[in-house]
């Protein structure tokens, strides 16, 4: 990780879900900024100490924290640890989350159960207790999926209605958290290269011949977005729906 700017020095992240793939990508990227970060992450204890270890040894300042992300409590406790240790929460990015799936007529309740829990509870409480936190100048940012608009195979209803509540939940927020200052806006990335998704996996022999630009995205890219999202420049921007997908869904 090498510094890329220090437009966010001074302020504080928490990254759900943020010890692999792109929660780890946007913790790093916030992280060289100057953004001190918390990630929590549920079953990769290894993987968060790596981030957070990589971190630190570029300078910058960084914890991990178990919280399974559909557990309302835990993700309560999360937040008010951040303030905790940096002092204030300036930044939630809503990265955790889960894909479980199959044909509608197949799918375990408990499944449905369990995709909500993290999906759409997690964000809820990470959202709410983060609001009572921030300060002006705050920002929340969701990653939804650019499968909220396009459904690019079968098996996949029960996650996209999981990304399609975060999105309507975005465009409602900017009405409560405008007037305090505070920003709200969800990335939905296309196709990338993750543990989930993997290029070359199963997924992407059915979707790669749809991608415009002729490959995934690769993790950092949407981390990218989510900096700009984090920035002071993206000031204006709320309720936005930011579609990172290299025009798969044009």
């Amino acid at each position: 990780m090498t510094k890329v700017n220090e437009k966010l020095s001074g302020k504080t992240a928490l990254v759900t879900g943020g010890s692999r793939s792109i929660g780890a990508a946007i913790a790093r990227r916030l992280a060289a900024d100057g953004a001190a970060v918390a990630i929590t992450y549920s079953a990769s204890p290894d993987k968060a100490a790596a981030v957070v270890k990589e971190i630190e040894e570029a300078g910058g300042r960084a914890i991990a924290i178990h919280a399974d992300a559909g557990d309302p409590a835990a993700v309560r406790a999360a937040v008010a640890k951040v303030e905790e240790t940096f002092g204030s929460l300036d930044i939630l990015v809503n990265n955790a989350g889960i894909a479980l799936g199959g044909p509608i007529e197949e799918i375990k309740f408990e499944d449905y159960e369990r995709m909500i829990a993290v999906n759409v509870t997690g964000v809820f409480v990470a959202t709410q207790e983060a609001a009572r936190k921030m300060k002006p100048g705050g920002r929340i940012i969701h990653i939804g999926s650019s499968m909220f608009r396009y459904a690019a195979f079968p098996t996949a209803s029960l996650y996209t209605l999981t990304k399609g509540a975060v999105a309507g939940f975005n465009r409602s927020l900017v009405r409560d958290l405008g007037p305090k200052g505070i920003t709200v806006n969800t990335v939905h990335p296309g196709p990338t290269d993750t543990d989930m998704n993997p290029d070359g996996g199963p997924v992407s022999k059915v979707v790669g011949p749809g991608m415009a630009i002729g490959r995934y995205g690769r993790d950092y890219e949407i981390a990218s977005v989510v900096a700009y999202l984090a920035s002071p420049e993206a000031a204006f921007v709320t309720g936005a729906d930011i579609v990172a997908d290299g025009g798969f869904t044009a």
